[in-house]
């Protein structure tokens, strides 16, 4: 028999989420009841329907502080009147599988989740001097709207007290089974699940596992993947080898690890390096063949990055060539897609294939809640953004092995003629070349500058702002730099009205438009758990084919230009040059 303790609190500043949660170092987490106040703060936040008796998901990307944060969750859950708790083994759960447990897994006495505590820093570091991160993720499947996440932290800012049931005994989460417990509201059950058998069950019903199969087990297509010590390799094997057929050496870094075995889990060129090694996109130059399809996820498996032999496709690209292929490779969009949205800051690829193919069209600003409204509408089919997410209706969360399965459906389509015989196989590379010729192509970069202090971020942005009330000054600026680059005809901060709720978002990035269809977008991030960090978009649009094939960098090197002297990057912030370039 268990009891719940009230304990006495006070706040902690700096407690607000960010685009998708709470994220700081494991060393401010450890502090005594830091984590407990957030958690606290988040059950006050909730209807009393959805925590009394009710059941929750709390599960992560493995990342170093979460099992103690799942014991600690699961004890104040208890004290909050919740009736069950759902864990993934070893408190392993991707994101975008904990969207699918919410919307899809019926326990075995009729029990549905009601929301998630995802305990995960996604693409950030991990260890004991890293980060760690926690967020809510709502009855849909999807993060807590900024409704929800404001009385959170409005809550973390007056909390004097927080329910724990200290006596629960830690759960045993390394084993699959049911814990159970009395308390002073009655029963109160802990069950510990493999949380792959819903997601791969939810995948076998979106694409035919036969043709990928056919293709990945063809002697003429060779196959990568790269967890970077993620969650993703929880689910890799019993997907890629075992339901698909791949040999298990295609497999990369997917023995998950709480520090990601001292990576970076964020699949981008800089930072994913032993596969751009393996694609022949490295520095070093190989003479082993490199296969003809790779991808990479992050610490939670919710992003993704594609490559073809010796070829980057674009996040901004990906979603664009995934729409474009969708109804044709994919069995669940057969009838058609509802709509396709993207992130402001990603290229506008995606807008050039919803014209063409006469589909409804959103711009939202960063962040999946924005997709989820659009989803749960029936407005939306498919949605990404450039920061390596992309995604679809069957759940409220981007999806990095939904994302792989889409490029191995479409290659599956294009070669289904072509795997046996001495037939050549369409590429990756030839995919997305047929793409740019048919809509065009966007040339795009993102510079992030990351750890900049965050009174000068916030000083060049407020600058960028004040520079837009004149654009004559601007242009006279621009043709001093550059003159070979067009006049802006436009510039403002996004703001983005939800067309499902009438809900306003303001100040979601500062926008420059150019005659030519470029664009220059300046954004502070909201992921980093540390100072600032200031991303800038850079995308040059080209429509003639004949102009399509050039190096990306040559392209938009007069538009990068403008972009850091306009900005006066280097003055403000005194870096001479990104963190990273993707």
């Amino acid at each position: 028999m268990f009891t719940v303790t009230k304990k006495a609190t006070t706040p902690f500043e700096g407690q607000k989420p960010g685009t998708s949660g709470l994220r700081k170092k494991v060393t401010v987490f450890q502090q005594p009841n830091y984590l407990h106040n957030f958690v606290q703060s988040t059950f006050n936040a909730l209807p009393a329907e959805e925590v009394r008796g009710a059941t929750i998901v709390v599960s992560g990307d493995g990342r170093y502080f979460s099992k103690d944060a799942v014991q600690i969750i699961t004890k104040m859950a208890a004290a909050n009147g919740v009736r069950r708790v759902w864990v993934g083994q070893n408190s392993l759960m991707s994101t975008p599988a904990v969207s699918a447990v919410i919307r899809e897994r019926i326990g075995e006495d009729g029990s549905k989740a009601s929301g998630a505590f995802i305990l995960t820093a996604s693409h950030n570091p991990g260890g004991p001097t890293e980060d760690f991160g926690i967020k809510y993720n709502m009855g849909n499947g999807g993060p807590a709207p900024e409704s929800v996440t404001d009385k959170i932290f409005s809550n973390t800012t007056t909390i004097s007290e927080y329910l724990i049931s200290e006596d629960l005994p830690d759960v045993d989460i390394s084993a699959v089974g049911v814990s159970s417990f009395s308390g002073p509201e009655g029963p109160f059950d802990v069950e510990v699940f493999d949380s792959s058998v819903d997601y791969i069950k939810l995948m076998k019903s979106i694409f035919d596992f036969e043709a990928i199969k056919k293709l990945l087990t063809s002697p003429k297509f060779t196959f990568c993947y790269d967890a970077l010590h993620g969650v993703a390799g929880a689910y890799a094997k019993q997907i890629f080898v075992e339901e698909l057929g791949a040999d298990e050496s295609s497999l990369l870094n997917c023995v998950p690890k709480e520090d990601f075995g001292g990576g970076h889990p964020d699949p981008n060129l800089t930072y994913a390096k032993e596969l751009v090694e393996r694609m022949g996109l490295g520095k070093s130059s190989s003479n082993v063949e490199p296969p003809e399809f790779g991808a990479a996820a992050d610490g939670d498996a919710d992003r993704n990055m594609i490559l073809g032999k010796r070829f980057f496709v674009t996040p901004s690209d990906s979603v664009a060539i995934i729409a474009a292929n969708a109804v044709q490779s994919i069995p669940y969009f057969a009838s058609g897609l509802k709509g396709v949205a993207r992130s402001m800051p990603t290229s506008a690829a995606l807008d050039v294939v919803a014209k063409n193919l006469n589909l409804k069209f959103f711009e939202v600003p960063t962040g999946w809640k924005f997709f989820g409204n659009l989803m749960d509408a029936g407005m939306c089919s498919v949605c990404g953004e450039e920061s390596f997410g992309t995604g679809s209706d069957h759940i409220r969360e981007k999806d990095g092995i939904w994302a792989v399965l889409a490029w191995l459906s479409i290659l599956a389509f294009k070669n289904k003629d072509n795997l046996g015989g001495g037939d050549k196989l369409v590429s990756v590379e030839d995919i997305v070349r047929q793409h740019w010729a048919t809509y065009g192509r966007h040339y795009y970069t993102r510079y992030d500058y990351e750890n900049v202090d965050a009174g000068a971020a916030k000083e060049l942005m407020a600058n960028l702002v004040s520079m837009q009330s004149s654009l004559s000054d601007v242009n006279k600026l621009i043709k001093e730099i550059r003159s070979d680059v067009s006049e802006v005809v436009a510039a403002d901060e996004f703001e983005y009205k939800d067309p499902v709720d009438g809900s306003v978002s303001k100040h979601q990035g500062i926008r420059y438009l150019f005659g030519d269809g470029s664009r220059l977008v300046f954004r502070l991030s909201g992921t980093g758990s540390v100072g600032a960090t200031i991303r800038v978009y850079i995308e040059q649009y080209e429509k003639d084919s004949s102009k399509t094939g050039r190096d990306s960098q040559d392209a938009l090197a007069p538009l990068v230009d403008v972009a850091l002297k306009l900005s006066k990057m280097q003055e403000y912030t005194g870096r001479s040059a990104p963190t990273v370039i993707t």
